[in-house]
């Protein structure tokens, strides 16, 4: 069994351990699992869904308990993201957008609705992401309406305004940011409008996630070995009141993952997800977070992350109740 890195000058870390895992990937021997993203089901929490990629074959849809409800064969589509209360050809849905690096020469963000009734995915269609390979993504409202941002592997991101209440869904760019090098993981916290993004060997950043607003970026922490250790990969944002909560980042380099609180970008603690009834996860690429009632298994909210070594089975995802983080951190 894979052994947690040890890196010198890292900063201790609390440990916790997963209640539940998904069934791997279709795909065995290769880094195929990445990103997952959260359906939470107000009406009846415990049958809430999780949707994962399969980086080198499509999306999953996964139950609580871990079993596949559904697999569309989508290509390579690398990070996912979701929002609810969409419209999509005329109806209120679920949309999910996956950032899709089929052609690397020109990035597309693929649309699909998600039935929450028998947790079945349908394509939309794609739409433009721009000149280049398509790696992370994730979804944020503004007044301006639902913003795809869409990162690509060089650190541009462009935000994309998306329409998906035709018959056919349709977007333009209307913002380009840039970072320095490779990057992939972000999210958006729509209460604050913000877009935070990492930059695998730099450290962590936020923008304004305005489709009106600059578009230079402000460092909240390096990659500095200490609290965060690169790569940087997978951001998730834990939103708590009006303005505050955790924006939670995977510190791949050292099987770790980093808290910093949102209203003044403070380091707040690190933990890792270590083997117990269910084995551990290492070298997490793609994480998610959501806050609030999930059933009996995760009362207080969900935290799932990727499994770059699901021991001898092919790649999973990992979940972790919040309630157990917040203890093991201490967290008010």
């Amino acid at each position: 069994m894979p052994v947690a890195v040890r890196i010198a000058n890292a900063a201790p870390a609390a440990s916790v351990t997963a209640r539940g895992e998904t069934t791997p990937v279709g795909t065995p021997n290769a880094d195929a699992a990445d990103d997952p993203a959260i359906w939470r089901n107000a009406a009846d929490p415990a049958q809430s869904l999780i949707v994962g990629t399969d980086k080198k074959a499509g999306l999953y849809v996964y139950g609580l308990d871990g079993k596949t409800r559904d697999f569309l064969d989508a290509g390579r589509v690398n990070n996912v993201d979701l929002k609810e209360g969409v419209t999509i050809d005329g109806t209120a849905g679920i949309l999910v957008a996956a950032s899709d690096r089929n052609d690397i020469a020109r990035a597309k963000v693929a649309l699909f609705r998600l039935d929450p009734a028998t947790a079945k995915l349908t394509a939309l269609g794609k739409v433009d992401g721009g000149s280049g390979e398509a790696y992370g993504i994730c979804l944020g409202r503004d007044e301006a309406g639902l913003s795809a941002f869409i990162v690509l592997k060089d650190g541009t991101v462009n935000q994309v305004l998306v329409d998906a209440s035709g018959a056919t869904p349709s977007g333009r760019i209307v913002r380009t940011m840039k970072l320095g090098t490779q990057s992939e993981g972000c999210a958006v916290d729509d209460r604050t409008h913000i877009l935070y993004v990492a930059e695998e060997d730099v450290g962590l950043w936020r923008f304004d996630a305005r489709a009106t607003g600059p578009t230079s970026p402000t460092k909240i922490a390096a990659a500095d070995g200490r609290h965060l250790v690169m790569d940087a990969e997978g951001v998730a944002i834990a939103p708590i009141g009006e303005k505050d909560g955790y924006v939670v980042v995977s510190s791949q380099g050292d099987n770790a993952y980093v808290l910093y609180r949102l209203s003044d970008d403070s380091y707040v603690g690190r933990f890792r997800i270590v083997a117990g009834v269910i084995g551990g996860a290492e070298e997490t690429d793609g994480i998610e977070l959501m806050l609030g009632d999930f059933g009996p298994g995760y009362p207080g909210g969900i935290f799932i992350a990727q499994d770059g070594h699901n021991a001898a089975a092919a790649q999973n995802f990992k979940l972790v109740a919040w309630d157990d983080i917040v203890k093991a951190l201490g967290l008010q």
